[in-house]
């Protein structure tokens, strides 16, 4: 899936567009923001009702984080239900101007209707120059990381998800201990939820797709009976897995 995500500019805030073909989401937060929304988590909340898909974006200090898009039929409501006297205005820039552009052109440059045809072409050359060394920027940040991932996952040593946080720590996934790991882990359906003989214990999903391998260990209790301990453990594979999901493709 193409998750390119480009950054528009009105009265000095940000919104930023996802585009994949012909599907188009903006991100729930900046629409909010530009429409003078005090809190928008609020109104999100209260006028959206739209599924959020979530894609990795910056904060405003470089630091990486997951970001809500939403759909046309949101933004409308959100638009409606706005006090600010630009609403119309937003919502002309946004569906009369920007969208057009970036479906006919691949970008809205700031000021294009007063251009000339030379003067679009110069500036469409400038905006594609800026994406490409953009683009070249993060293949260059994510080379040591899919190094990485690489090399974890060509080994056939098997760790336990512990290890496993380390290994994410030290390597840029910073919000990712031990504990929150296992619980990112049971959210995102790779360990199962129910407390029980069943607690962290991986699904037959993440099974399948080979990520971990359960340790089975008779234990000797006191009364003379015999107890079988299960114990996760992380695959090679599903190493490289994990790094890929939480270290490459959020950083």
């Amino acid at each position: 899936m193409n998750t390119d995500i480009t950054t528009h500019t009105f009265h000095d805030k940000p919104v930023r567009i996802h585009m994949d073909g012909e599907m188009v989401e903006y991100c729930a937060r900046d629409i909010a923001t530009a429409l003078g929304y005090t809190n928008t988590n609020d109104a999100i909340s209260r006028h959206c009702r739209g599924v959020v898909k979530r894609y990795p974006i910056a904060d405003t200090l470089g630091r990486p984080q997951e970001a809500g898009f939403i759909g046309e039929g949101d933004v409308y409501r959100l638009i409606v239900s706005s006090q600010l006297p630009a609403a119309v205005e937003f919502e002309h820039w946004l569906f009369d101007e920007v969208l057009p552009s970036i479906r006919k052109h691949g970008g809205y440059l700031v000021g294009q209707e007063h251009m000339s045809p030379e003067e679009m072409v110069a500036a469409s050359m400038r905006y594609l120059e800026s994406k490409i060394a953009e683009q070249k920027r993060q293949l260059d940040a994510q080379k040591p990381k899919v190094a990485l991932a690489e090399a974890i996952g060509n080994s056939t040593s098997t760790i336990l998800i512990g290890e496993l946080a380390k290994i994410l720590t030290q390597n840029g996934a910073h919000n990712l201990g031990t504990r929150r790991l296992f619980e990112r882990l049971r959210a995102d359906g790779y360990l199962c939820r129910q407390h029980g003989e069943m607690w962290n214990l991986p699904t037959q999903r993440a099974m399948d797709m080979g990520l971990f391998e359960v340790i089975k260990r008779p234990v000797a209790m006191p009364d003379g009976s015999v107890r079988v301990t299960r114990t996760t453990k992380v695959t090679g594979r599903g190493q490289e897995y994990f790094i890929n999901r939480y270290i490459t493709k959020e950083n």
